[in-house]
């Protein structure tokens, strides 16, 4: 079953369980399972708080957000990664109150 990371600073997500949840629904649909308990029971979202500090790019800057999705082998196919990939980078810059985390996610 999927399993979604996602690692920020801490204090960029005002509601984490929403968005949690909307991560593991975005999947979901990419995966194009039925909305039973099988699958909805076993598609989780992990949101981790990070210090600040611990975030950086080697220009020194820590503005950034990183998603990790791991699903069963040829689940989804190179169009389908490509969707879920800039639907999960809308949800989160979304939560995060900052479009600009879209460019850097």
């Amino acid at each position: 079953m999927p399993m979604i990371d996602v690692y920020a600073a801490a204090g960029t997500f005002a509601d984490k369980h929403t968005l949690a949840q909307n991560l593991a629904r975005a999947v979901m649909r990419w995966e194009q399972v039925p909305e039973i308990p099988l699958f909805s029971g076993n598609t989780a979202a992990f949101i981790h708080d990070l210090p600040a500090e611990a975030i950086a790019n080697a220009a020194g800057a820590g503005n950034y957000i990183r998603v990790q999705v791991l699903t069963p082998v040829n689940v989804l196919d190179r169009d389908k990664q490509l969707g879920v990939v800039k639907e999960l980078t809308e949800i989160v810059a979304a939560a995060a109150g900052e479009p600009g985390y879209a460019e850097r996610t």
